[in-house]
């Protein structure tokens, strides 16, 4: 029984002191590799193109403020609907980075102008993208056989670009491709509970970084005020014309009964009583619906201007100094992990290999 417990093979473990004794010894070689990784490490961190990131903090009004919300009780009074649920049709700001991400408002950003300052030249941003961007040298080389073969089907492309029509829903692949990199240029947050709105502009350029950080704030602003107010100026529209034409019929009503009555100062007949009570009745309706359509009208106006959305730009757009990419010591620091641990295991080859052996001989 015992010869049986003694021929059963134990476990073999790691001994970590013994490895290390082995790290130590190569020493050298291992110093020379994780610094060779180090350089290679800078060598990257530097190929890779600066960016700047601009940070704008916004603040949308609430809903259930303005003059509109307020003038609620009075409109009921005067026995005009306000639309209680209007504010629920409402862009929220838990939405607004799904309007940043549209390709609707992406497009519409692409003839904003810029300035590149390495070439000195003003472009739109959609040129800029294209054409004024720099890469990693290495990006050169991976992209040569796609720019090869592209070539090949130039032609084809040129033939069908001719022989398609243009159609705004049809976006070709150039577009398509600048939307994916304004997507990954722009980043919206929105917090839920506060309403504020957080948009970060990462370019290659600070002052263009800056600017088109400014540029589409502006822009979103104008984008959401003319969502919002959409229904409520199609409104004012027709509470205008509704309101042009009771005043069209009202003063019609005044002048055919002023007409009457000068027409008819000395007579007296039942006649002329009824056709002057009519007259003066159908005064009296057009001035009714006249002065109604006149507060419906300026409902509509506070309606507007309430339902326009405010935005309290809390951290306003500022150039960036320091670049945001690449993370140059986080890279190099990367390599040098990676050197030193693969030094390390390719040095430790022949143990880790037993380890593996032996356990799997067990097992089996």
């Amino acid at each position: 029984m015992d010869d049986l417990v003694g021929n059963i093979p134990k476990k073999k473990e790691i001994d970590f002191l013994i490895l290390a004794k082995k790290i130590w010894i190569q020493k050298k070689k291992v110093l020379k590799v994780t610094i060779i990784g180090g350089i290679i490490g800078v060598i990257v961190a530097f190929s890779i193109p600066k960016e700047y990131t601009t940070t704008i903090v916004l603040m949308p009004e609430s809903q259930s403020s303005g003059l509109f919300s307020s003038m609620g009780s009075l409109a009921a009074m005067a026995g005009i609907n306000l639309n209680p649920n209007m504010g629920d049709a409402l862009a929220s700001p838990d939405l607004y980075p799904d309007v940043f991400q549209s390709t609707s408002f992406l497009k519409g950003l692409f003839n904003i102008e810029v300035k590149d300052r390495k070439e000195e030249v003003d472009t739109t941003l959609y040129v800029y993208l294209k054409d004024h961007q720099n890469y990693p040298w290495w990006s050169y080389i991976f992209s040569f056989p796609r720019k090869l073969l592209g070539k090949f089907s130039s032609n084809d492309s040129q033939t069908s670009a001719k022989t398609a029509k243009p159609s705004e829903r049809v976006m070709s692949k150039e577009e398509i491709d600048i939307i994916n990199i304004l997507k990954e240029r722009l980043f919206v947050s929105s917090d839920k509970k506060s309403g504020v709105t957080t948009v970060s502009v990462t370019m290659q350029d600070s002052q263009i970084s800056a600017y088109i950080a400014d540029s589409l704030v502006s822009y979103f602003q104008a984008y959401i005020i003319n969502y919002r107010t959409q229904k409520s100026r199609k409104d004012l529209l027709y509470a205008e014309k509704l309101f042009n034409e009771s005043q069209i019929n009202y003063y019609k009503a005044q002048k055919d009964y002023a007409t009457f009555i000068d027409g008819n100062i000395n007579v007296v007949s039942a006649k002329f009583r009824i056709t002057q009570e009519r007259l003066q009745n159908e005064a009296n309706l057009t001035y009714s619906i006249y002065n109604q359509m006149a507060q419906q009208l300026q409902m509509a106006k506070v309606k507007v201007q309430d339902t326009t959305p405010v935005f309290t730009v809390i951290q306003p757009a500022i150039q960036p100094i320091n670049p945001s990419r690449p993370l140059k010591k986080v890279i190099v620091a990367v390599f040098l992990f990676l050197s030193f641990v693969g030094i390390s295991i390719w040095t430790l080859r022949k143990d880790v290999w037993d380890y593996i052996s032996n356990n799997e001989g067990e097992n089996s």
